[in-house]
This record gives C-alpha cells, structure tokens and sequence, in this order.
C-alpha cells in the first residue's frame, strides 16, 4: 500500500511534462493550418466516441428498435443540431425527448 505514492507522483509528474511539452512546442512553433482545421474535430469526435455506443447499445447489445428512446432523442437531436446549430437547444430537446420517450 505505501508503494502507490511514489507511483502516483510519477504518473502524475509524467502526465504533466506531457502536456507541458505540446503548450511548450505550440508557444515557440507556428501550427500548420492543415493541423488546425484538424484539431476543429477533436470535439466532435470525443463526443460521438461516448454518446453514440450509449445510443445504440444501451444494455451492451445493439438496440435499433424503432422504439429505442435512446436512438429517436438522439436522431432528434441530430436534427435540432443541424437546424439551430446550438448546442444549448440541442441538448435540451434531446434531454426532453429522451425523457417524454421513456416515461412513456
């Protein structure tokens, strides 16, 4: 039990020199426009990377039943995104879909 500090520390030091090291090299060189554009869909990729198995495998079997609450708020949302392209309307009617759904 007294050996986790020091792993901790190490870890935790690793962890730091590492993002240290991309705020460091950022600061002294010019990014490439095409690294740019790229970074623009980190966000998106994360996201759809946790919500979308959520989605369509909610009990760890794939769901894609026409009944699936999941999947409608989420096709929902999708719509409400692409129309209002606001992120607040998109996951409060998403929310409120996937809630309405499943009390039903």
């Amino acid at each position: 039990m007294n050996n986790i500090w020091p792993v901790m520390f190490i870890l935790g030091a690793l962890t730091f020199l590492t993002r240290l090291s991309f705020i460091g090299l950022f600061h002294r060189w010019q990014t490439p426009d095409l690294i740019k554009r790229a970074l623009r869909y980190v966000p998106v990729a994360a996201l759809t990377a946790i919500i979308v198995p959520e989605m369509l495998m909610p009990d760890g079997v794939l769901n894609l039943h026409p009944f699936n609450p999941r999947l409608l708020a989420g096709l929902l949302a999708i719509f409400v995104a692409m129309r209002t392209r606001s992120v607040t309307w998109t996951i409060a009617l998403g929310m409120a879909a996937f809630w309405l759904l499943r009390w039903l």
